[in-house]
C-alpha cells in the first residue's frame, strides 16, 4: 500500500494509492469548541467525491492517517458509486423515457398540439408534456417544462412537508425561511443565518427521502456542523436517518441526472 498527496487549484487536495486505485480527496477545516469531540469524518458523496472533515489545527500527516485506517471502505464506497453512475443514461427527454416524482416512476409521453396550451400532467402512470408548435427542438422544450414543473410541484411539496415537521423540531422558535433552488451535488443547505435551501430534484424521492433532509437540514439550524450533537439532534426527530440517507445516496445519480 502506497501513498501520493497531491495539490492543486489553491485547494486543500490530496490522494492515497490502495492496490491499483488512486482515490483524491479533499480537506475541509472545522472550527470547533474545546470541549468536543476532536474527530476525523470522512464522508464519500455519490459523485464519488470523498470529503474530509477535521479540526482546524490538525496536521496533514495524522489526517492522512485517518483516511488510511478507512481506505479500503472509502474505495469500495467510491466503486459502487462509480458503478452506479455506468449504468445512469443521459436523457433525451423523449417519449418512453422514465421519470420520477414521489419515490414513484412514470413513463413521460410527449404530445404535440396547435390548440393546447403547453403543460406538464400526472395521468394514468404517465407524465404528459404537451407541446405547442415552435421553431424550438423539442427535447429543449420538453426540459424547459418538466424543470418549471418540477420546481412548482417541490415549493408545494416542500411547504407541506415543513408545515407537517416543524413542530417537532422544538429548537426552531420561528418558521424558516426556505427557497427551491437547483443544485448540482447537494439535496439541501443551511445558511448561517438559518434559510434553507432545498433541491428541486428531491420532489422525485420518497416522501420519508424528503423529510430526512428537510430534518437535516433544520437541525443544521441548532448545530451548524456535523457533530455529535448534530446527530444526536437528527437521531432524536427521525431514529431511521441512516437507513432512509442510504437510500436517497443510492438514488443520487438517477434522480439528479438531467
Amino acid at each position: 500500500m502506497k501513498t501520493a498527496d497531491l495539490q492543486y487549484d489553491g485547494l486543500e487536495c490530496y490522494g492515497f494509492i490502495y492496490g491499483d486505485a488512486h482515490v483524491p480527496y479533499r480537506i475541509e477545516r472545522r472550527e470547533i469548541a474545546t470541549d468536543k469531540p476532536r474527530k476525523v469524518a470522512i464522508s464519500v458523496h455519490p459523485d464519488c467525491r470523498v470529503v474530509v472533515s477535521a479540526p482546524a489545527d490538525a496536521s496533514n500527516s495524522d489526517i492522512h492517517d485517518a483516511v488510511m485506517k478507512r481506505a479500503k471502505w472509502i474505495v469500495d464506497n467510491v466503486q459502487a458509486f462509480s458503478q452506479q453512475q455506468a449504468h445512469v443514461q443521459t436523457r433525451r427527454y423523449v417519449s418512453g423515457e422514465m421519470q420520477f416524482y414521489l419515490g414513484r416512476r412514470y413513463v413521460l409521453k410527449v404530445s404535440d398540439s396547435i390548440d393546447a396550451p403547453a403543460r406538464v400532467k400526472l395521468e394514468r402512470g404517465n407524465l404528459v408534456v404537451t407541446l405547442r408548435h415552435s421553431r424550438q427542438d423539442k427535447a429543449t422544450q420538453v426540459k424547459a417544462l418538466l424543470s418549471q414543473w418540477y420546481r412548482a410541484r417541490a415549493q408545494h411539496v416542500f411547504e407541506k412537508r415543513f408545515t407537517q415537521l416543524l413542530p417537532q423540531a422544538h429548537w426552531v422558535s420561528e418558521p424558516p425561511n426556505f427557497r427551491v433552488l437547483p443544485m448540482v451535488k447537494q439535496w439541501g443547505s443551511c445558511s448561517v443565518k438559518g434559510t434553507l435551501m432545498l433541491n428541486p430534484h428531491l420532489v422525485k424521492a420518497p416522501r420519508h427521502c424528503v423529510d430526512y433532509v428537510i430534518l437535516h437540514e433544520l437541525c443544521h439550524i441548532a448545530e451548524h456542523n456535523h457533530s455529535k450533537r448534530f446527530y444526536r439532534l437528527l437521531a432524536q426527530v427521525m431514529p431511521d436517518w441512516r437507513a432512509t440517507k442510504q437510500e436517497l445516496d443510492g438514488m443520487a445519480e438517477l434522480l439528479l441526472n438531467e
